[in-house]
């Protein structure tokens, strides 16, 4: 086990190429197929509401996105940085549709539009941003740049809509809703070994430890889905 340092990346030779992580493009892969697999599971309740659209763009972003994050990670030595960009951007645009989701069930019409507005002004901001440190920063020097965005956005928006919402949908809407800020509860481990660089080893690392987390994850989004979109609750 490493803390605080990573191990050297897993090199592959393969049909004459230099690959790296293979470990990571298998896991991503994995988040890809699961990601699809709850996409079309979300697609077959009727009626397709507001809730249940965006959650199914979630999955599918969100699974586009690491999909193209695991090629960025296996073809680093040919696509180097620009490889990660769709991953960059897709991670920045999963989180808003679970926002826009959540919100559309908010009570209060006002309210609703306000969260609406805050939830498209902040996927602005971090685009805007993400192009500002694709186009003017070095992040080939230190790969933890391109991060920043997906990562800060990601936490703002899961924190408000997973926990926050969540908790209040539980008490007001449906008992379901607890999986969601149960689901922002085990994301967090995610990120403390992200953090701090805990790899237990070469080839089960902090990365894959969080699409661990990750898969947890969109199990209690689906529970959640599932549990309120019965045709008995269904709205």
């Amino acid at each position: 086990m490493l803390i605080g340092t990573d191990y050297p990346k897993l090199e592959w030779d393969f049909l004459g190429l230099n690959l790296l992580e293979p470990n990571a493009f298998i896991g991503d892969t994995l988040i890809f197929i699961v990601a699809m697999y709850y996409a079309v599971k979300v697609n077959q309740f009727k009626p397709q509401t507001v809730f249940l659209k965006n959650w199914k763009y979630f999955y599918l972003i969100f699974g586009i996105g690491f999909f193209a994050g695991g090629l960025g990670h296996l073809f680093y030595n040919y696509w180097g940085v620009p490889g990660k960009y769709t991953s960059y951007l897709f991670g920045i645009l999963s989180p808003f549709f679970i926002e826009q989701a959540m919100i559309s069930l908010y009570p209060n019409e006002e309210k609703r539009k306000l969260f609406n507005w805050m939830s498209r002004g902040k996927l602005i901001l971090a685009l805007l941003g993400q192009f500002y440190m694709i186009i003017f920063r070095d992040i080939s020097a230190k790969i933890e740049l391109g991060m920043i965005f997906p990562t800060l956005t990601s936490a703002i928006g899961l924190i408000f809509s997973l926990g926050i919402l969540g908790a209040i949908y539980q008490k007001k809407i449906h008992p379901s809703f607890k999986n969601m800020w149960i689901a922002s509860l085990v994301l967090v481990p995610s990120a403390v070994f992200q953090v701090l660089k805990i790899n237990p080893s070469q080839w089960f690392d902090k990365g894959d430890v969080s699409h661990l987390f990750l898969f947890i994850g969109m199990i209690f989004y689906y529970r959640c889905i599932k549990d309120f979109s019965d045709p008995n609750h269904a709205s």
